[in-house]
């Protein structure tokens, strides 16, 4: 499995008094650094014992070393490594608040690894990309890794592109699997509800799933609708859960299974990480069959 995308130290801070405003100083209860951004989905494929090859970049800076100390922890494959001598820094400070957050992110400029070189060099089952990417070279792309055979996964996250952005359908297309979440669905679709936004985007990518959060996830796959629910917790911090709910789906696709039990894994992974903050709550292969016995019938 080839993961493309970069690292980011989560700052998060919770327990806020209330809300943050411009002119205002708001204490937190609580404080974590930890590593994030794509961190989070190799790491949380890794500790479901899949295979995975992460393609991200690292500096000379304090953010660097901590989540490169976090991969090397896990025991993540490092041949996808690029290291720079010179600072790299990736943060996200994370305000978070029961159920959702705000976030506010700093990347230093760099030159983005070459997607088509690492296909052709690491020839993975499945091409993990946490984010919407288009364009005419992301197009390309995927014309290789179709070529290969590998099945792609794109998540959303919040990139400021609708239907209407040039190429943007066209990509959709050519991915296997869409994962946006409900906020992100509305806005890349401009539909009125998240159904009808499920709705349109089935109609251009061959799987497509929506994360509803509380009300857990739906899907649609050659027509056919699936819905399940969430389990019942007490929400800590959702940074990081999407990527969680993204390594559990994947997982129980290489192990063969159908789409409901698919986002039943999807569910549970996510379901635990929301019970802690940041990426600190992925499961491992025995932890996921806990939560999945807690995921409601469908």
């Amino acid at each position: 499995m080839l993961v493309v995308g970069e690292y980011f130290a989560d700052l998060i801070f919770q327990d806020l008094e209330r809300p943050v405003r411009p002119g205002t100083e708001v204490f937190a209860g609580a404080l974590d650094l930890l590593p994030g951004g794509a961190f989070t989905l190799a790491m949380a494929t890794h500790r479901l014992d899949r295979d995975v090859v992460w393609a991200t970049d690292f500096g000379t800076d304090l953010f660097s070393s901590l989540v490169l100390g976090a991969a090397q922890a896990e025991g993540l494959d490092e041949s996808g490594f690029r290291h720079h001598a010179a600072p790299l820094r990736s943060v996200t400070v994370a305000l978070s608040y029961p159920g959702d957050r705000a976030m506010v992110s700093y990347q230093d400029p760099h030159g983005a690894p070459p997607l088509t070189e690492l296909l052709r060099e690491h020839r993975p089952e499945v091409l993990m990309l946490p984010q919407l990417r288009f364009g005419a070279e992301l197009k390309a792309s995927l014309s290789v890794a179709r070529q290969l055979g590998t099945l792609v996964f794109m998540d959303c996250q919040d990139v400021p592109a609708t239907l209407d952005t040039p190429t943007v359908r066209e990509v959709l297309a050519d991915v296997d699997v869409f994962a946006p979440n409900a906020d992100e669905a509305l806005r890349l679709t401009g539909a009125g509800t998240v159904d009808d936004a499920l709705d349109l985007l089935a109609g251009l990518v061959r799987t497509v799933i929506v994360k509803r959060g509380g009300e857990g996830a739906s899907a649609v796959q050659e027509g056919k609708r699936y819905d399940v629910r969430a389990i019942p917790v007490d929400v800590v911090d959702t940074t990081g859960a999407g990527d969680c709910f993204n390594a559990g789906f994947v997982h129980a696709l290489l192990a063969g299974k159908q789409l409901p039990d698919c986002l039943a894994a999807a569910v549970a992974c996510g379901a635990a990480a929301v019970t802690g903050p940041g990426s600190s709550r992925a499961l491992d292969r025995a932890g996921l069959l806990h939560w999945l016995a807690r995921v409601p019938p469908l």
